[in-house]
């Protein structure tokens, strides 16, 4: 059954190491359907305590009280409607096809990056282009959407993940490989 849902509809969603108990991998199917994987290191010290002076001053109040809306859905709706209008070259959506593509091709990869993620690389990088107010997307735009929108849409080789290579790893390649259009 399919459900009308509010636009625009977002899903944030958290992930823990595969290896924690309770914790399991989620079906490439559903992984391709997420737009980024962003990954999070530990605090340093000074971070850490601010962490836990916050939770500290919180303690005695309803945390949801202290959260603060930084955008609303108006702005979430204009910004997307600003995306559609960044302009993209011919070269560089066939840039795009490329690095994906390549994913599909690598001997480290078991299984490459699907149309999805072309639509998804295009998209993020019309983003970072309208970040960086750009109304065209640059070659640079590609590069930097490239690992966080493909990092978790393929699987390294059981070999190359014994050896300890990483999905990012084996993609920054890629990217570093083929040639930036001119």
């Amino acid at each position: 059954k399919t459900y009308l849902l509010d636009t625009p509809f977002l899903v944030i969603a958290t992930q823990n190491p595969i290896e924690q108990e309770g914790t399991y991998r989620l079906p490439e199917a559903q992984l391709d359907r997420f737009l980024f994987k962003i990954n999070i290191n530990y605090p340093n010290l000074e971070e850490e305590i601010a962490i836990i002076q916050r939770e500290n001053a919180l303690q005695d109040r309803n945390k949801l009280e202290s959260v603060q809306q930084i955008i609303t859905q108006s702005d979430i709706l204009n910004y997307q409607s600003l995306i559609k209008q960044i302009r993209i070259e011919p070269n560089l959506i066939e840039y795009i096809a490329k690095i994906v593509l390549n994913s599909r091709e690598n001997a480290f990869l078991y299984l490459g990056a699907s149309p999805r993620a072309s639509i998804a690389i295009l998209n993020a990088s019309k983003a970072f282009a309208a970040l960086r107010g750009r109304d065209f997307v640059s070659p640079e735009d590609i590069k930097e959407a490239a690992i966080p929108v493909l990092q978790h849409r393929v699987v390294v080789s059981p070999e190359r993940e014994m050896e300890g290579i990483t999905s990012a790893e084996i993609i920054k390649q890629i990217v570093d490989t083929v040639e930036i259009p001119r």
